[in-house]
């Protein structure tokens, strides 16, 4: 990465990289396929960083960029998730612990691996606290059909934590 918009480009990148640490998270189980991934992402964007016009926010065009090329890479991938038993490193929360966010957090991530890419997309463009508008204009369907997805992806994910007895 060199030459004149190689210096905002990685600005923009350090200013963000938050957002692609969660997209990793939501697709990918281990820290090494979510470090591929993250790899994958940057160099996507920067394949795309050209053609970025400034029409919407950087980030709402990072968001676009990476969960599409989060999508590509998991089928490209083939991985599959395991949704029959937990990995034994993962606790069912300690009742004395309720207040562990890194915990819940977890739990989370470990029950959003069992939703399917565009559910994935949805939670967690959701939990980036996008708008219907919004998530609908990332995911190129219509506001209507983002709420009603978001929605229903909201109960599945509630019925996986409930199922593998997650505490909340």
């Amino acid at each position: 990465m060199s030459g004149p918009t190689a210096q905002p480009f990685l600005a923009l990148i350090n200013a963000n990289k938050g957002i692609i640490h969660k997209v990793t998270k939501m697709y990918m189980d281990n820290a090494e396929d979510q470090e591929d991934l993250f790899q994958e992402v940057v160099m996507q964007l920067w394949k795309a960083y050209p053609s970025f016009k400034g029409n919407s926010k950087f980030t709402t065009w990072m968001y676009r960029v990476a969960l599409n090329t989060a999508i590509v890479f998991f089928k490209k991938e083939h991985r599959k998730v395991d949704k029959t038993s937990l990995p034994e490193h993962i606790d069912i929360a300690d009742t004395t612990d309720n207040d562990n966010k890194e915990e819940k957090l977890a739990y989370l991530y470990k029950a959003v691996q069992e939703l399917n890419q565009i559910e994935k997309a949805l939670i967690f463009l959701f939990l980036e606290d996008q708008s219907h508008k919004e998530i609908a204009q990332n995911l190129g369907i219509s506001e209507v059909n983002a709420r009603v997805k978001l929605n229903r992806t909201k109960e599945k994910l509630q019925l996986i934590i409930k199922k593998n007895g997650y505490e909340f």
